[in-house]
């Protein structure tokens, strides 16, 4: 569910949610950033019958179809390469969940997309929490999650995107989390 966990004076639980700036997105936007541009080098190179690039001259391709096949792959790979990039600056998805016995409420904030709703942030009083959930589907689109029931809400997802976490760190946050807020816990 997260990357870092705190308790202090067991009344308060911290814990850092993960979002997208992680190493497999930056090693993707490099790699699509590399292929984009090689892509394109070559298209522009076919089209302009100036080497461009330095592994392998393309300049006795023709323009179309080629050349225009291989610019149209090389501007893709590019902008897949900045969408990654700005993924990772923004930080989608990531957050933190707080709960706070001594006042009683709990916090969970999460980063989205810039905005009018860039930031997320969902406040309620600890009173008002049901129970934890946990969701586990298996097939062949598993999903495993740890939802927090709050009366007269939807359920709160409180785990990050991506791959899905195995069934003994689940059963095992969920627990911890269920134990610390004192109520049920469902799902498993």
């Amino acid at each position: 569910m997260t990357a870092k966990t705190t308790t202090i004076k067991d009344s308060l639980l911290h814990q850092e949610v993960l979002g997208s700036r992680r190493f497999s997105n930056l090693a993707w936007a490099i790699i699509a950033a590399s292929g984009g541009l090689g892509f394109l080098l070559a298209g522009l190179s076919s089209y302009s019958k100036v080497n461009l690039l330095l592994v392998s001259d393309t300049t006795h391709l023709q323009f179309i179809p080629q050349g225009a096949a291989l610019t149209f792959y090389g501007v893709a790979g590019c902008l897949v390469s900045l969408y990654l990039s700005l993924l990772l600056v923004w930080d989608v998805g990531g957050g933190y969940n707080k709960f706070d016995k001594e006042k009683g409420s709990l916090t969970i904030f999460r980063s989205g997309f810039p905005g009018k709703n860039r930031h997320i942030e969902i406040n309620c009083l600890l009173e008002e929490v049901q129970s934890v959930r946990a969701e586990i589907k298996e097939g062949l689109n598993p999903k495993r999650a740890i939802y927090l029931r709050v009366k007269n809400r939807r359920d709160i997802p409180l785990t990050k995107v991506g791959q899905p976490i195995s069934l003994a760190v689940l059963e095992n946050e969920a627990a911890n989390l269920a134990r610390f807020l004192e109520v049920p816990l469902e799902g498993l």
